[in-house]
């Protein structure tokens, strides 16, 4: 493992946060199905690379609040995941959807999701004795030397081709 490395992103990054929060603990009916959709989403995604998800890194902010950072190869087959009838999402967004309409959701779990496409040049990264994790996991990581010492050369580095863009 090399000491220092950087991701090796090029072009724009799509990074989409995404989570719940459970409001009432022993609302256990509703929250479970939620956390549990969450995961097989994940897996529905990991066995078909093709719908474009690289990398993701699950994450708890408290007890309560839980989420998942994912990479993914482009806002359009995010949006195309999204959308897509054959997916899990699709089921368990219905399902989600008709709760929240009969008011059985409010006050019981949270969810939320913020959706981030991040140009070349507004990222950077460094990892010290890391195996590829996050922006590295979805992308590839190179020796921090390839990319540049300082955080302000790692911003300023393109992809080749980018300057045509």
């Amino acid at each position: 493992m090399v000491s220092r490395t950087t991701a090796d992103a090029r072009g724009e990054v799509v990074v989409l946060l995404i989570g719940m929060r459970v409001n009432r603990f022993r609302a256990v009916r509703l929250w479970l199905p939620v956390m549990l959709g969450m995961l097989r989403m994940l897996r529905e995604l990991e066995r078909d690379p093709g719908r474009g998800l690289l990398a993701k890194v699950l994450l708890t902010a408290s007890p309560r609040t839980y989420y998942v950072v994912q990479y993914w190869e482009s806002k359009e087959k995010l949006y195309a995941y999204a959308t897509a009838p054959d997916a899990f999402h699709h089921k368990a967004w219905t399902r989600l959807n008709r709760l929240e309409r009969a008011g059985r959701l409010r006050g019981e779990v949270g969810i939320w999701h913020e959706t981030y496409v991040v140009p070349e040049g507004s990222y950077e990264a460094v990892y010290g004795d890391m195996p590829a994790f996050g922006l590295a996991a979805a992308h590839g990581q190179v020796p921090l030397e390839k990319r540049g010492r300082y955080a302000k050369d790692r911003f300023a580095h393109r992809s080749a081709g980018a300057e045509d863009a």
